[in-house]
């Protein structure tokens, strides 16, 4: 069980691959996108570690691969028309979800996700949790991606609280990073995260 300091006055969720397991629908809306838009074969390995980056990220990492510039609008448009398609398929990741549900009303939460404000609510509304959180923030919201603080200082102000007081729960090293960046304590949560092929 992930544990909860008692000086903490603020949760702080990242979304995707920390309260739901977005990140096989991202791998695949990503790689048809990729195909039919730019004609452009990726190994799945590639985006291997790489869940915590923004999608300009993603497409700035390509570019430089490649050594031409891509249709962005339209690889984006497609990679978020197919990962929106795939939302049924889409699960809570339980142990971090619960832990949502327990704070709920004992203590103010927020979600700070890198992700587009489009699929982050869709993602939260399919799975039940959006009315957990007091807020939700996206990179919509603010000029810089994790591992830049703004997405979790923008959570906390909208929290009215202090960052040195707020707990984040993230599953990436950008996201880990962008906490430290905003003076908040972070909890690495793949540690207690079950794979899933493992037995109960």
């Amino acid at each position: 069980m992930i544990a909860v300091p008692a000086r903490t006055a603020a949760l702080i969720f990242d979304c995707d691959g920390t309260l739901v397991d977005t990140l096989p629908l991202y791998l695949r809306g990503w790689l048809a996108a990729l195909q039919a838009e730019a004609a452009h074969e990726v190994a799945p390995e590639w985006f291997h570690g790489r869940g915590g980056l923004s999608e300009q990220m993603v497409l700035d990492l390509m570019e430089t691969e490649l050594g031409r510039p891509l249709d962005r609008p339209a690889i984006l448009r497609a990679a978020r028309r197919n990962v929106l398609a795939a939302m049924t398929d889409l699960r809570e990741i339980a142990v971090v979800a619960d832990l949502a549900r327990r704070y709920r009303g004992t203590l103010p939460m927020a979600v700070a996700s890198s992700g587009s404000r489009e699929i982050v609510l869709a993602s939260l509304t399919h799975t039940g949790l959006l009315d957990l959180f007091d807020t939700v923030v996206t990179i919509d919201d603010v000029a810089r991606a994790k591992p830049a603080p703004d997405l979790f200082l923008e959570a906390a102000r909208r929290l009215g609280a202090a960052p040195e007081c707020c707990l984040v729960l993230e599953d990436s090293a950008e996201g880990l990073a962008a906490a430290g960046h905003a003076g908040m304590r972070g909890v690495d949560i793949r540690p207690y995260v079950r794979p899933p092929d493992s037995a109960p």
